[in-house]
């Protein structure tokens, strides 16, 4: 008995060492400002070592003060590109849900609605890019398309995949507790299916952006894609990048933003 008890505490005072001698993860924030020291210290050594002209490579700092003297532009150009974005992330979450939810109610529905789904990612997004200009015009419409066609095969995928995968221990508990097919969907394929959806609004979240982007590419008169090929073209190279930064920015924020809000929403995700 004496044994056992001695055997015991020795387990538990391992564990307890081994719990605080457990290395404390950084956070995320942090990480990512050192990784962006990182790579700005890295740029500089570039521009220097290289002597990279600033038509070609601009130096941080120059990027910097290009940030503060066009300030204004700069940010009416980014929320014209923050809206089409979080629009196309509405709208393509939007008919990403509703055609898995389709696809898993009405099972002949799938034969049909599958090659659309290969076809929003078979065909290029710049081959879209000039049919939607002209069916929906030079305007934020068109953007807001082109985001969520991006996005519409990742959401569409990680929702089916979830929903139907649903354990069947599950699913069986309920039927014999007498749950509709509307209270199985609502109180149990949904919940099990959100973890997998989860993953992917955050590939969505990150992709979105390149739908937006290239649509003011193909044509318009604002946003930061439109700014950057007007700073390319005039070869203002320190305001292109100035307009990059912010978009990465941009994208960086929307993704953490994102990524919170999920694990608050859905805390059983990891387990």
């Amino acid at each position: 008995m004496n044994d056992l008890t001695r055997s015991e505490a020795v387990a538990h005072s391992t564990n307890g060492q081994a719990a605080t001698t457990r290395p404390r993860q950084m956070n995320p924030v942090m990480r990512l400002l050192i990784s962006s020291v990182v790579i700005l210290g890295l740029w500089q050594l570039v521009v220097v070592v290289f002597e990279m002209p600033s038509f070609i490579l601009p130096a941080p700092a120059e990027v910097f003060l290009k940030l503060i003297e066009r300030y204004d532009v700069l940010l009416k150009h980014t929320w014209v590109t923050a809206q089409e974005i979080l629009l196309g992330l509405l709208l393509g979450l939007s008919m990403g849900l509703f055609f898995a939810l389709q696809m898993l109610m009405f099972d002949p529905l799938k034969r049909w609605l599958l090659p659309i789904l290969i076809a929003s990612q078979a065909i290029p997004v710049f081959a879209i890019a000039p049919v939607l200009m002209l069916w929906l015009g030079y305007g934020i419409a068109s953007k807001v398309v082109m985001a969520a066609i991006i996005i519409f095969f990742p959401v569409t995928t990680c929702c089916y995949d979830g929903l139907r995968n649903t354990p069947t221990g599950y699913l069986d508990l309920a039927k014999t507790m007498g749950a509709s097919k509307w209270q199985l969907l609502r109180y149990i394929q949904l919940p099990a299916a959100l973890p997998t959806l989860a993953s992917g609004i955050r590939v969505a979240v990150v992709i979105a952006p390149i739908g937006a982007v290239v649509g003011e590419w193909v044509g318009s008169s604002e946003g930061l894609g439109y700014l950057m090929l007007q700073a390319n073209a005039r070869m203002i190279i320190d305001e292109m990048f100035a307009a990059l930064f912010i978009l990465a920015v941009l994208s960086i924020s929307l993704y953490f933003i994102t990524d919170k809000l999920l694990k608050k929403a859905i805390p059983w995700e990891n387990q």
